[in-house]
């Protein structure tokens, strides 16, 4: 029998001796260690070959002596399959089981050790017991100053998030969950991990997760995405904008808190959708970075990506720009195409929508209703088909309560909302980026800097990136641009007197704050977040009740939790 011959070929790897038995008690197949104890052959009687009553048909394990005074451990366990019915008998010698019990544990440790994937067990009271090699790969911890702690102290949280207690006090594995996080070194890592309960006589006594690391297959991913992105537009490989407008994708941007990467996450799947989309963030955080990755990983990657500042443009001539007109539709009025006939099946970016006039935003808000346009000056409408993406770089609802954003047009763009939050947020995003862009500019600028001096370090964490992303890019080119060929540091020496006297003067300040009463938005803001996280609690997590009970909306109450980083899943070891 084929299933019973690949059966039997697999416990062999695991106990010294496996006979599988027919419904008939007869012999269908034997391996392992066993001629010189029971003269077997198939189509024999189990009765023949064993001096004694085979177990009943259920799973049971016994153990004899046979006529050599040799005593022996045997599972006997039926399985049932689609066409047939199995008995199989695993044995196992004891004196083998006893002897060789340290050699065992040791092939076991050695085993784990060369796992690919990470491993790690803890015990009843959720202490490390084991936590091998790929994990320490993983998260760049050693097992020698982990095992033996709790969990929590190991990873620094609180003990109320361990996944390992829930999954003993539950004794329910939690399957597939996926983790971006740092390493200490400050290496991305992007990794999909299962947690399970061990259980004997019934009791759960030990957790372990097995963690799979899937940097190399993401960073895979978005190759293949961008490979396929260059071959269907040649013209994408130079680092000219490409035809398409979008020159960005998602391996493009860079972070590593697990808040950041939680973003990006979310931003692919909403890419494969087609939603109308508003990305909030502050000047500098790279919203139109996020809104062109969307745009090339969607299905109108190919059609054009057209982007517009609302705010750059003036009030007279926005209107026009996005509607387009006819001729003598105003004075000076020429034949126009607006800017949602032009992005054609593609994307439209609207930037700075907040700063949209409120006559312009009824009109904007008719045409996403009706997806139809009308030009200026006529009274033909025309069909669009392209998606919109607006960003905003204020908070909706501030906008809303001062009347400057309709109402019902944010119900309208917000149908997906991405909230990027400010830099100075995301500390470990901020010691990333220092070297990401330092490593940039040695290859722009045929540089051999290594990193900057502790005191250039200290102040550049310190300080509040008002600016964002964008403005630590510019202050780490000038850096490197001011450094000599031969330095390997950036110092203080090599950052511009004014901005010196900034950090310094936000340094001092930073230390000061402990003794200070916070800055009312920050303690509006943490006290926002305890009452939403209170009532969600109370609601056990049931948005439609807690909305109504904060007297808003389901839409309003998820775009503050995307804010405040709220999510019932943040958990873990």
């Amino acid at each position: 029998m084929v299933e019973a011959a690949a059966i039997g070929t697999l416990l062999t790897e695991i106990v010294p001796g496996v006979v599988i038995l027919d419904e008939n008690s007869r012999v269908v197949w034997h391996g392992g260690r066993l001629n010189d104890c029971f003269p077997l052959k198939n189509g024999m009687l189990a009765a023949d070959i064993f001096p004694f009553a085979l177990p009943a048909a259920q799973d049971q394990t016994t153990t004899f002596t046979t006529s050599q005074s040799r005593k022996f451990l045997l599972r006997c366990k039926p399985l049932d399959l689609p066409t047939t019915r199995m008995t199989i008998l695993m044995l196992e010698e004891l004196t083998d089981l006893l002897e060789n019990k340290d050699a065992r544990l040791a092939c076991l440790e050695t085993i784990i050790d060369s796992l690919d994937e990470g491993v790690i067990l803890s015990d009843y009271r959720g202490k490390m017991l084991l936590y091998n090699k790929a994990q320490e790969k993983l998260e760049g911890l050693v097992s020698d100053r982990v095992v033996g702690k709790y969990l929590w102290e190991a990873y620094n949280y609180s003990p109320e998030l361990s996944e390992h207690r829930r999954v003993f006090d539950s004794g329910t594995p939690i399957i597939a969950q996926y983790r971006a996080h740092a390493t200490i070194k400050g290496k991305p890592q992007y990794v999909t991990y299962s947690t399970y309960p061990i259980v004997k006589d019934g009791e759960t006594i030990a957790v372990f997760s097995v963690s799979t690391n899937e940097t190399k297959l993401k960073d895979l991913l978005h190759e293949t995405l961008e490979l396929k992105r260059r071959i269907s537009d040649p013209s994408s490989a130079s680092k000219e904008r490409p035809s398409t407008g979008a020159m960005y994708t998602f391996s493009d941007i860079s972070g590593i808190s697990p808040a950041f990467r939680n973003l990006i996450q979310e931003a692919e799947n909403i890419a494969l959708h087609n939603t109308d989309i508003l990305i909030v963030g502050e000047t500098g955080t790279g919203k139109e970075l996020f809104a062109q990755s969307i745009h090339n990983l969607s299905k109108r990657s190919k059609s054009p990506f057209v982007a517009v500042n609302c705010a750059a443009i003036p009030e007279n001539l926005l209107e026009s720009t996005l509607f387009g007109a006819v001729k003598g539709a105003y004075t000076g009025a020429t034949d126009q195409t607006g800017l949602f006939e032009f992005a054609q099946d593609g994307t439209l970016f609207l930037d700075e929508i907040n700063s949209m006039p409120i006559a312009l935003q009824s009109k904007l808000m008719r045409v996403l209703e009706e997806r139809m346009i009308r030009r200026l000056g006529t009274t033909t409408v025309t069909p669009i088909r392209c998606a919109v993406i607006s960003a905003s770089n204020e908070d909706p609802q501030e906008l809303i309560t001062a009347g400057k954003i309709r109402l019902d047009l944010y119900y309208r763009i917000a149908r997906s909302c991405l909230y990027i939050p400010p830099l100075r947020e995301r500390k470990d995003d901020i010691a990333y980026l220092l070297r990401h862009f330092i490593e940039l500019y040695n290859k722009t600028m045929n540089k051999s800097i290594t990193g900057m001096t502790d005191r250039l370090r200290e102040l550049l964490l310190y300080y509040r990136w008002p600016g964002n992303v964008r403005e630590l890019q510019h202050v780490i080119e000038n850096l490197v641009i001011r450094s000599n060929d031969k330095q390997q540091l950036l110092d203080l020496s090599h950052l511009p007197a004014y901005l010196r006297a900034t950090l310094n003067s936000q340094r001092s300040t930073a230390h000061s704050r402990k003794n200070e009463t916070r800055p009312l938005k920050t303690a509006v803001s943490s006290a926002e977040r305890d009452y939403i996280l209170n009532l969600l609690e109370q609601s056990g997590w049931n948005i439609t009740k807690t909305a109504q009970q904060m007297g808003m909306t389901r839409q309003s109450l998820q775009y503050h939790l995307k804010k405040l980083h709220l999510r019932k899943e943040e958990q873990s070891y």
